[in-house]
């Protein structure tokens, strides 16, 4: 029988060459790989994500939230974004290759964040400002009278449907920059001019960059039968023939994000990462490119990183 993976890698690569290949792309997963829906796991996450992104920020300022922000990547649910409004952002920017979220996503990333905040659980995450926590409840009320432009409006959100490469934003202009699981989809000729425009466009006195990145293979994710070191048996030749435009998955290690923001001079101020399972790594026939890496740093699966 043909696992799972390879069956989505076949799917999604026949999508890639499609029009309107993401909202394609939206319904299979939806209706049959079951991964778009909003899970708990997924929520508290991401409001993980937030919390310690706005920490990395008021350890590096003396402001308490970060007034102008950036996500990069935010996907079907906005759960940073309208976290970072919640704790007092005046304007969050949300950077993205195409409008993935919708007005019945986006109610659900409210009434999940306002039940979190009735059971007394936000907190553990950051200080909500309750006017902001207010305004939430109002848009859940009044959501189906309003655009979703006006959703976003009111929430302080304004979406960049543009090339990250050339934002159209003024040079030393954003308190942060955030992604969450967002890097290991862009491969380094885009990649390295897109830190390129983040470092122009952060703010060079308080500013700050942090950027959460997941480096096993996200087939793995759907498929049980494989870990998450699977992807590292193919060259790049072979991975090129598997990996597709929709959801790209870039194969990069530790060691090579380190090296892309040493070559651009971006500092690494705090850094965390889960170190992986070097048993389950050794299971996997790793191709060269892998195999010639000290194991340990090839077998960190996730990674944190803070620049400022």
């Amino acid at each position: 029988m043909v696992k799972k993976w390879i069956l989505k890698a076949v799917v999604q690569k026949t999508i890639s060459f499609l029009p309107f290949n993401h909202h394609i792309n939206y319904f299979f997963q939806k209706y049959v790989t079951k991964g778009v829906y909003l899970s708990e796991e997924y929520f508290y996450d991401r409001l993980g994500h937030a919390r310690d992104h706005l920490n990395a920020y008021t350890r590096r300022s003396n402001e308490e939230y970060p007034k102008i922000c950036l996500e990069i990547g935010t996907g079907w649910y906005p759960i940073v974004p309208i976290s970072f409004f919640l704790a007092g952002a005046e304007r969050i920017y949300s950077v993205d290759i195409s409008f993935l979220t919708s007005k019945n996503r986006l109610l659900t990333t409210l009434i999940m964040l306002e039940a979190c905040y009735s059971k007394g659980l936000l907190s553990y995450y950051y200080q909500v400002d309750p006017e902001r926590m207010d305004k939430v409840k109002e848009l859940i009320a009044n959501i189906k009278t309003m655009t979703l432009e006006e959703v976003l409006e009111e929430l302080h959100i304004l979406y960049l449907i543009e090339d990250a490469r050339k934002l159209s934003l003024k040079d030393d202009s954003i308190d942060l920059i955030n992604s969450n699981n967002t890097f290991e989809h862009i491969y380094p000729k885009v990649l390295i001019p897109i830190l390129k425009e983040f470092k122009r466009i952060v703010k060079k006195r308080g500013g700050v960059m942090s950027h959460f990145i997941d480096m096993s293979d996200h087939f793995a994710h759907f498929d049980k039968t494989i870990n998450i070191y699977n992807f590292l048996q193919y060259s790049d030749i072979e991975w090129m023939s598997i990996d597709n435009s929709i959801q790209p998955q870039n194969r990069l290690r530790i060691y090579d994000y380190k090296k892309i923001y040493a070559d651009l001079n971006i500092p690494i101020n705090q850094e965390t990462f889960r170190a992986g399972d070097i048993e389950e790594l050794k299971s996997i026939e790793l191709d060269l490119k892998f195999a010639t890496h000290d194991l340990k740093e090839v077998a960190i699966s996730h990674y944190h990183l803070v620049s400022y």
